[in-house]
């Protein structure tokens, strides 16, 4: 198929919709926690809630997008996305926080599945790992503008006269003076944008490979009798667990600790974690092509612990900079396990994928852990989780042995010299 730019677009503004709504979550924690008077663990159902919906619709989802096509399942994703946010603009309340959430999370979840084809299939074959990062790059940009929304969004609310018509267009429809869930209101206005969008665009046939087709059940069950595929799949709880209890925890740790407003210091320290994390995967391209990636992947997790701890025990300055630095490090871990996973499984790469996929349900598991130990012993001491989610990626690092490692280069080639 000839490369179709303006679909290459929209899938990269799918992207940029998809962490936008996704990423959120921490700069909010502190302001939802204050608002409905939540303790620490009741605070964790909501990210719960939302990555409980990837455990349980990542599989799924692959086989119903190969029964409907791609288009048929966006205007289903995008509608379920739309109706959790309006649900909860209408009725601002907890419970319907975590409906709202689980449901949105269903729409991701499907849409996540649907990309990746997509856009090998609308870019080129031969273009789909430029693309790939491109998505990358805009997936990272995205969360780290959120936070910076969200404090603008919140000062201009605030303000005694609204200059801004759409902000006022907001603030009319905001319920019980909660200026905060103008987010919800502009999620709403964003996913019915999109449902417009796509269904007036033609979507191309995509012919999945193997490695993106879901296989019968008797695969799935093939491959959990398979111990690497448990131990990377841990690995994918892991990592997913640490990036999200950092981002929804960072900012109220700043405020209890360090009394740090969670509208302003806090929000930007959530938006840089993001922004370091886009960097941090550029750099970790290039650390790819001159090391092996067990390497990598064993000095990135030495470094995280290390500002970890100083992030969790260093003075208020120290602690602004070590979180966001956090993300820097962290950012090769995800794409070096999966790949390390597939690259230690022979056959049943698709089905193996959504397997791994499913591990995304760490986001939900891992702030939950943190905020039930947080109301018992302090959210300080609760965050030393993560020194566990990170040993086993440490412990992965050692023990993976794929079939295939990742070819190598010299600084002086990948530099272009002879």
């Amino acid at each position: 198929m000839q490369r179709n730019n303006f679909l290459v677009g929209v899938i990269l503004l799918i992207w940029f919709v998809i962490s936008f709504v996704t990423n959120i979550l921490g700069p909010l924690m502190p302001i939802i926690i204050q608002t409905y008077k939540l303790s620490l663990t009741m605070a964790a159902f909501l990210p719960f809630s939302f990555f409980l919906a990837y455990g349980i619709m990542s599989i799924p989802s692959g086989i119903m997008i190969e029964k409907l096509g791609e288009k048929k399942s966006m205007l289903i994703a995008f509608s379920l996305n739309f109706i959790g946010a309006i649900a909860f603009g209408l009725y601002p309340q907890y419970g319907i926080a975590l409906a709202s959430l689980f449901i949105i999370g269903i729409g991701m979840a499907m849409l996540q599945v649907i990309i990746n084809p997509l856009m090998r299939t609308a870019g080129g074959e031969e273009n789909f790992a430029f693309f790939s990062v491109m998505g990358q790059l805009v997936f990272g940009l995205a969360s780290f503008i959120s936070p910076f929304v969200f404090s603008y969004l919140l000062t201009e609310l605030s303000a005694s006269q609204v200059q801004n018509p759409f902000i006022g267009l907001l603030a009319s429809l905001v319920k019980d003076g909660l200026s905060w869930t103008a987010l919800y209101w502009l999620f709403s206005f964003i996913f019915l944008l999109i449902l417009v969008l796509l269904s007036f665009i033609k979507m191309p046939v995509v012919e999945l490979k193997d490695d993106e087709k879901s296989g019968a059940g008797s695969v799935y069950l093939e491959l959990l009798k398979n111990r690497d595929v448990i131990l990377f799949f841990l690995g994918i709880v892991a990592y997913v667990g640490t990036e999200q209890a950092l981002a929804n925890w960072m900012s109220e740790f700043l405020r209890s600790y360090h009394q740090v407003d969670p509208n302003k210091e806090g929000a930007q320290a959530v938006a840089w974690f993001w922004g370091l994390m886009s960097f941090g995967c550029l750099l970790g391209l290039a650390l790819l092509k001159l090391w092996d990636s067990r390497v990598v992947l064993k000095v990135a997790t030495l470094i995280a612990v290390a500002v970890l701890s100083i992030a969790l025990f260093g003075s208020k300055e120290l602690a602004v900079y070590a979180f966001p630095a956090a993300g820097f490090f962290i950012s090769v871990m995800f794409s070096i396990i999966f790949s390390l996973a597939l690259n230690s499984v022979a056959q049943h790469h698709g089905s193996f994928s959504g397997i791994l996929c499913s591990g995304i349900f760490g986001g939900a598991l891992v702030p939950l852990i943190i905020g039930s130990l947080g109301d018992w012993i302090g959210l300080r001491f609760a965050l030393m989780f993560l020194y566990i989610t990170l040993a086993y990626i440490l412990f992965l690092a050692f023990y993976a042995r794929p079939i295939v490692n990742n070819k190598t280069v010299s600084l002086k080639q990948l530099l272009g010299r002879k």
